[in-house]
């Protein structure tokens, strides 16, 4: 069976959401503080999957996903780097997207540098809504299996995607590292409407949108009117990251 690695910290809180999902997509979740990798950080290897959840580490202090970050990028950085390199799936979600994006390791960088950021939404508060996007053609293939549109919940401030420059923009675009846009409506103002990125290798994978928190038709608001037969998109994905995992194990 798939092990998956449910990283928490102070002030994370969709930990159980996620641990949730993974399970009833087949996978074997454990639930471990970053205290407890720290002390033996080869343990993070008993693990094909590696998710750092939504919530607010350390309470956002500095910037949101911000020194959680930093304890990842000086204290954890190798073994991060064999994770990636072994093609295991790091994915983040929410604050686990900002996390990952300030480590440098999305949209992905050698020598673990940030060059873009998630800030403060172009409407000025936390928005915690339902929105509707699409799947890119990216590098994270195992993606593949969503529909090309969806709903997803959203519940975040600084959820604005920017990058560093237009190069990187066009660097993005070019190697299909854009996994999600929020489409028809860009809900915080993302750059070209982004809503996750992939590395070029599509082994690790950040989102704002929470895909744990609809892996049951009764968790849509609408769902009595929808009636939908077929598994959601957040079961889908989490689906997806497993079967990805079982094809590297």
């Amino acid at each position: 069976m798939i092990r998956a690695l449910v990283l928490r910290t102070a002030g994370t809180n969709c930990d159980q959401e996620t641990l949730h999902a993974l399970k009833l997509c087949g996978a074997k979740p454990d639930l471990r503080h970053l205290r407890e990798v720290l002390k033996n950080p080869k343990e993070l290897f008993n693990y094909s999957i590696l998710v750092i959840p939504g919530g607010f580490s350390y309470g956002d202090d500095v910037a949101a996903g911000k020194i959680l970050a930093n304890e990842l990028k000086f204290k954890l950085k190798n073994e991060l780097e064999k994770f990636v390199e072994e093609k295991r799936l790091i994915i983040g979600i929410c604050n686990g997207f900002q996390v990952l994006v300030k480590t440098g390791l999305l949209p992905g960088s050698e020598s673990f540098t940030q060059n873009s950021t998630l800030t403060q939404n172009d409407s000025g508060r936390f928005q915690c809504e339902w929105i509707s996007m699409k799947t890119e053609t990216s590098r994270a293939r195992w993606l593949s299996v969503l529909p090309k549109m969806f709903d997803l919940p959203i519940a975040h401030g600084e959820g604005r995607f920017v990058a560093a420059d237009s190069a990187l923009l066009k660097s993005l675009e070019k190697n299909r590292q854009v996994i999600f846009r929020y489409h028809p409506q860009n809900p915080n103002g993302s750059t070209h409407a982004i809503a996750g990125v992939c590395n070029v290798a599509g082994n690790v994978v950040g989102l704002m949108p929470h895909p744990e928190r609809y892996v049951s038709h009764y968790q849509h608001p609408s769902w009595t009117r929808k009636l939908e037969t077929t598994q959601t998109p957040g079961y889908l994905f989490w689906q997806g990251a497993i079967q990805y995992a079982r094809s590297i194990a």
